[in-house]
């Protein structure tokens, strides 16, 4: 996910999108600790695209203040 579709997002959005990520994230955290995972950076790829929601999330946060 690039960081220009998660600042058209709405604060809600972002909000929402950054649980979704986290579910998917345990999931994929399970199947790879039963070795049912295929491609194991999948799981860095989430965790990034988690990392740029919460930065963008935080900062619409300060700019609204």
């Amino acid at each position: 996910m690039k960081p220009s579709e998660v600042r058209d997002l709405t604060l809600d959005d972002a909000r929402a999108k950054e649980a979704e990520l986290s579910k998917e994230l345990f999931s994929l955290r399970m199947r790879h600790a039963t070795n049912q995972l295929e491609n194991p950076v999948k799981l860095r790829l989430l965790r990034r695209d988690i990392a740029r929601v919460k930065t963008i999330v935080a900062q619409k946060e300060r700019g609204k203040k």
